[in-house]
């Protein structure tokens, strides 16, 4: 074991300048925006949230670190916005680590980067086995961060030192990390690629489910067979929504997704019936009993019953598609087959190459006539990069056309 531990990276604890004070004031976050001003390159950012703990997906801590600027712990609850942060970087690049889930909380504080490295993507694209930020700091810079914490519940208050720690380190590494990983994909000739996959992360928006259909990603939904037991599911959802909302608690602190399902499943008519059913149990099930059959009531009183499938317009799902639909799916098999080739030759994940969903839908229902000028225009309008059309199109055109050919792989 102290052998292993001898061949280690050494471990990076804290930032190099130490863990900075959180700002928390107008006055603080004043400071805080003239300095990042003032400071030149781009910028690192980095936000935790409390998933799991808070409803909804806010921001409790934003981390910032720029050259000559020093490195930022901002708490965004004392604020209506951070608007004043987005000015002071004016047109600087940001450089985040997984990107796409950090962009909708920080938008929410009014900041939006005009340019952007994601280094998660980046690692994806240069072909690295592992893309976690630990994991890349290590391969590429020779350092290991003391990582933790990050389930934690980052809406308490105060927070504690170590956990600054670990958010100060989330952005410590990033500028360094990006030069690095700039320089791979150069040697690569991947740099355009990143930029376009860099641009689609910052500007894409993707279609949010409408509310009134959230409830269907309840977990264990498939358990109801009837439109009855649908709608008692959807009213029982809303009122965990709303009673979640209104106390600032993730929806599964209330209940859990499968008491939801059990409740909507045996349809309880009474305060004893529904404190039998599974997950209702405890004073605070008790005490909201009320809330509860009343929704069970309206789910059986709704004259709104909802499709036992709702129709998305997406294809099901590849695995039912042999007796669905067999030539969508030997076209599916085969493509896949040739595309995780041409990412293994291109040295990237065969999911960056053309993500699985545009791949799924091209299969499933294909251009007309099928060449590879359709193919290419389909899959452009299905949200592939350029780089992806180039590299991809091909391969996929051929699929279509001869759906059988697997010999020359």
């Amino acid at each position: 074991m102290e052998d292993q531990e001898e061949h280690l990276p050494p471990l990076l604890t804290e930032p190099a300048d130490g863990v900075p004070f959180v700002i928390d004031t107008p006055r603080g976050l004043q400071r805080c925006a003239e300095a990042l001003a003032a400071g030149t390159g781009p910028v690192a950012v980095d936000a935790e949230r409390a998933s799991g703990f808070r409803y909804g997906q806010r921001a409790f801590l934003v981390q910032l670190k720029r050259e000559g600027s020093g490195l930022w712990l901002i708490d965004p609850e004392p604020f209506d916005t951070l608007i004043p942060l987005q000015r002071a970087l004016g047109s600087a690049e940001w450089i985040l680590h997984a990107a796409s889930q950090d962009l909708p909380c920080l938008a929410e504080l009014g900041m939006h980067p005009h340019a952007l490295f994601d280094t998660e993507l980046g690692a994806r694209l240069a072909g690295l086995p592992r893309v976690g930020l630990g994991a890349v700091v290590e391969s590429l810079l020779g350092v290991r961060l003391a990582k933790e914490h990050s389930a934690a519940d980052w809406s308490r208050r105060p927070l504690p030192q170590d956990w600054l720690r670990y958010a100060a380190l989330d952005v410590e590494l990033l500028i360094e990390l990006r030069s690095s990983l700039s320089q791979m994909l150069e040697e690569q000739g991947k740099t355009d690629w990143a930029a376009q996959e860099f641009e689609h992360v910052r500007t894409h928006r993707p279609a949010a489910v409408p509310r009134k259909d959230r409830w269907r990603k309840t977990t264990g939904i498939n358990k109801l067979k009837s439109p009855r037991r649908l709608a008692a599911l959807r009213e029982l959802w809303r009122a965990r929504e709303h009673l979640a909302e209104q106390k600032d608690i993730a929806p599964g602190h209330v209940l859990p997704d499968s008491a939801l399902v059990a409740a909507a499943q045996d349809m309880p008519g009474t305060v004893p019936q529904l404190l039998g059913v599974p997950g209702f149990h405890g004073r605070a099930a008790k005490r909201e009993a009320p809330r509860w059959l009343r929704a069970v009531k309206a789910g059986a009183a709704s004259e709104d019953l909802p499709e036992l499938q709702r129709r998305t317009g997406a294809p099901p799902p590849p695995r039912s598609w042999k007796d669905r639909n067999p030539l969508a799916f030997r076209r599916y098999r085969t493509a896949r087959e040739r595309l995780v080739r041409q990412a293994e030759r291109l040295e990237v994940m065969s999911e960056i190459l053309l993500t699985p969903a545009v791949l799924k839908q091209v299969c499933w229902e294909p251009p007309e006539p099928i060449d590879l000028e359709t193919v290419a225009a389909a899959l452009a309008e299905l949200g592939a990069r350029p780089w992806q059309v180039e590299q991809a199109a091909a391969i996929v055109t051929v699929a279509l056309l001869d759906p059988d050919r697997l010999d020359d792989l």
